[in-house]
């Protein structure tokens, strides 16, 4: 389990900072006016040049794909329920990207953007975890027809 939490964690880091950098891509696109913008100007201003504060980003994004695929062994946990698993996973990468949001400047340093942030945050969670939920369903109840199918043919 620890050598399969190390190799996705270590193939998360890449992935996260590959996201990051699109994602800034699609922000600059939208709204910087035609200009790329690598990351926020207060976090430019915190780390006293650009490049530290991009250097500081793409490090911290590849925490965020890190932590994102090497808790993602909790779904393996065939001893716990869904919910469980969920709490669990809910809460592991929560404590990981409320941190890296508030570093990054993601966030406005005040309880209501923590809290807007977080709600944010467990809003986009739900849609994505009762999509796959969703999914995962329809895949179940066609291998069991195809199986039922196959027992009766």
């Amino acid at each position: 389990m620890k050598k399969k939490i190390f190799l996705r964690g270590a193939f998360g880091f890449p992935i996260g900072i590959t996201i990051g950098y699109i994602i800034t891509i699609i922000i600059s696109f939208i709204w910087a006016n035609g200009y790329y913008s690598p990351c926020v100007p207060e976090l430019i201003s915190v780390m006293g040049s650009e490049i530290n504060a991009v250097i500081f980003q793409a490090l911290l994004s590849g925490l965020l794909g890190a932590a994102f695929a090497a808790s993602s062994v909790i779904w393996e946990i065939e001893s716990w329920n869904i919910v469980k698993q969920t709490g669990v996973y809910f809460a592991v990468v929560s404590v990981v990207m409320m941190p890296v949001a508030y570093f990054l400047y993601w966030m406005e340093h005040s309880v209501t953007g923590f809290l807007s942030y977080f709600c944010i945050f467990a809003l986009i969670f739900i849609v994505i975890w009762v999509t796959q939920f969703i999914t995962g369903r329809h895949m179940v109840k066609r291998m069991n027809e195809r199986l039922y199918k196959s027992k009766n043919s």
